[in-house]
């Protein structure tokens, strides 16, 4: 008995048939690395703040409800949101994370959120992006 093992990469073509490719196309391939964290919790509180402008959601006790966590740490996550706009825009495209712990977490950012000032939040910023 005869075993051939050969990796098969199905795509569709422009009108619908399957074909059968010797590499993956473009669309296949998979970067390596994953999402940090933090930058899946500040797209979460983008998310959870349109709901509330929105009115899909009434208050913060009933998107903790909906989102089986405590309202506490809804205000923690929506507390990112008190970063400067261009803050938390780094904090959506960190690179991915290929080993190891992410770099930054939420814990770490909860001082900076509470600082008012924009100015000293940047300041406060790049200070902490130099130790890492």
């Amino acid at each position: 008995m005869i075993t051939v093992k050969k990796q098969v990469f199905l795509t569709r073509s422009q009108r619908g048939r399957r074909r059968i490719e010797d590499k993956p196309s473009a669309s296949q391939m998979v970067p390596a690395g994953r999402v940090p964290r933090v930058s899946r919790v500040m797209a979460l509180a983008i998310e959870f703040d349109r709901l509330l402008r929105e009115g899909i959601v009434s208050s913060t006790i009933e998107l903790a409800r909906l989102a089986q966590v405590t309202q506490p740490r809804i205000t923690q996550v929506l507390n990112l949101l008190h970063l400067a706009p261009d803050i938390q825009e780094e904090l959506l495209f960190l690179p991915l994370v290929t080993e190891g712990r992410d770099p930054i977490n939420e814990k770490q950012l909860r001082r900076l959120c509470a600082e008012v000032s924009w100015r000293k939040q940047r300041k406060m910023w790049a200070q902490f992006k130099s130790r890492m």
